[in-house]
């Protein structure tokens, strides 16, 4: 009965990320978070997440800015895998508190990031690469992040989604590599990670007539809201 409620929580995060071009695991997190615990929910949105990330690159091949991708994961690879090693060194009861703090923190530091303008140039998108890497080791997306990061180094639409999706192919395939290494990813965990990717794909399908007719205002607020009631519940749990 709990895999039917998670499967059917990743459809709904498929289509609500497939609207807003993030939120997936921002949504999925809390709920993995109660059923399995937030050390083995973050090693399963990782193999979620390559899964869906590597959809998206095929999809959107032509129109991914691998310049940029570059610049971006030369440290957020790296910083991936040290946020993944700090995320199993913590103690268990710190970790729902970090990770729901972080998820609210992510609200704030989207608008600083998308208006500070840090990503307009290569060598300020490298440095933006490095703490976004981290933070998303630790967390299971900061996806809101790397989109303000790349919308200010120029990416608009489908060059956006594309070339965030090649960065995060990259940066969770580290993330989740250096669970497996550490022994957090499991063939079990595995095998969730996929079913739930699984569902996240067919909610994206479900999505696809809705993504033109949201306003960019409307995507800003339940982008807001998602991480909101993410970052609550991941504490209350």
């Amino acid at each position: 009965m709990a895999w039917l409620f998670v499967l059917g929580v990743g459809v709904f995060a498929g289509a609500i990320s497939g609207i807003i071009g993030t939120g997936s695991s921002m949504i999925l997190l809390p709920v993995l978070a109660i059923v399995f615990g937030p050390k083995v929910a973050v090693p399963i949105m990782a193999v979620s997440a390559f899964i869906a990330n590597a959809g998206r690159v095929v999809v959107w091949w032509s129109e991914v800015r691998w310049r940029a991708v570059l610049w971006f994961s030369l440290l957020a690879v790296p910083g991936a895998v040290l946020g993944a090693k700090t995320l199993i060194a913590i103690p268990d009861a710190v970790g729902n508190y970090l990770l729901g703090g972080l998820l609210l923190l992510l609200i704030p530091l989207r608008y600083w990031i998308r208006g500070s303008k840090i990503g307009s140039k290569p060598i300020h998108l490298l440095w933006a690469g490095g703490f976004i890497g981290f933070f998303t080791g630790i967390v299971a997306s900061s996806g809101p992040l790397s989109l303000a990061a790349f919308s200010s180094f120029g990416l608009a639409k489908a060059g956006l989604i594309a070339t965030e999706a090649a960065a995060s192919f990259f940066v969770f395939g580290a993330k989740a590599t250096t669970f497996r290494q550490l022994g957090a990813l499991e063939t079990e965990t595995l095998i969730h990670g996929m079913l739930v990717g699984g569902s996240v794909v067919a909610g994206t399908f479900v999505a696809k007539r809705l993504l033109n007719k949201i306003s960019a205002d409307h995507h800003d607020r339940i982008i807001d809201i998602t991480l909101l009631v993410a970052g609550l519940a991941i504490i209350l749990s």
